[in-house]
């Protein structure tokens, strides 16, 4: 089986200058590879690149075995793979949170009782069900995150694309958020500063700086700090 995706001497340039340069590296089937590096390093870029939002100026991107070329290339490649944006409300657009997230389904040929059984199923495992009448623009950042997500995992992709995941995410939507990454079966690219996640979510990691890709690692090593945090009080303390 091939990997799900490739990408080989990979060259973006923006207004004449290179964004990313000389590109390499595969993605196995089940592989969480973290994707770090200081801001404006290209991260977001390479995650366009991969699902076609961005074009190469040279080198090649191979999807599910097939390169990727034109936009219809893409297209046919786009079902299988679920992109979170850095900013959710790029990505939000429906009037409730149902409706949005049964709207990927619905335009890949599930008729509406499937394509709402597969919202309904998708938000009661992420823990939020209770949202599905909501209107989308009252949400919290940490809920519009989840639905998301849930938008994403309800195509069903082979491949998760995660830019800066944690943001805006609270303790309590970050634990859900965290608890359904982990059940998911696919290979997963994230991108994201939180270290904790990288730490916590991926199995390899690579560094991208001055457009440039590089190979890193993963480790953890003890600490010994103190740091103020915030306990409820009894009533009446």
């Amino acid at each position: 089986m091939s990997d799900p995706i490739s990408l080989s001497d990979v060259t973006v340039e923006r207004d004449g200058a290179a964004v990313l340069r000389d590109i390499s590296f595969a993605l196995g089937a089940s592989e969480r590879l973290a994707i770090v590096g200081p801001n404006g390093a290209g991260k977001t870029t390479l995650l366009r690149t991969i699902a076609g939002l961005e074009r190469a100026k040279a080198g090649r991107v191979t999807l599910f075995g097939k390169d990727c070329g034109s936009e219809a290339d893409f297209r046919m490649a786009r079902p299988r793979i679920g992109f979170l944006f850095q900013d959710s409300d790029d990505q939000l657009f429906c009037p409730t949170v149902a409706e949005d997230v049964a709207f990927g389904p619905l335009n890949t040929g599930c008729t509406s009782e499937e394509a709402f059984a597969r919202a309904s199923e998708v938000l009661g495992t992420l823990g939020i069900d209770h949202l599905g009448d909501r209107i989308i623009h009252k949400l919290s950042g940490g809920e519009k995150r989840l639905v998301c997500l849930a938008g994403l995992l309800a195509m069903r992709p082979d491949v998760l694309l995660l830019d800066e995941p944690t943001n805006g995410v609270d303790t309590e939507n970050g634990a859900r958020l965290r608890d359904r990454l982990r059940a998911f079966g696919g290979a997963m690219i994230l991108v994201s500063h939180d270290d904790g996640f990288v730490a916590d979510m991926a199995n390899r990691a690579l560094v991208l700086e001055g457009g440039r890709l590089r190979a890193a690692e993963i480790h953890e090593h003890p600490h010994m700090h103190s740091h103020a945090h915030v306990h409820t009080l009894p009533e009446g303390a």
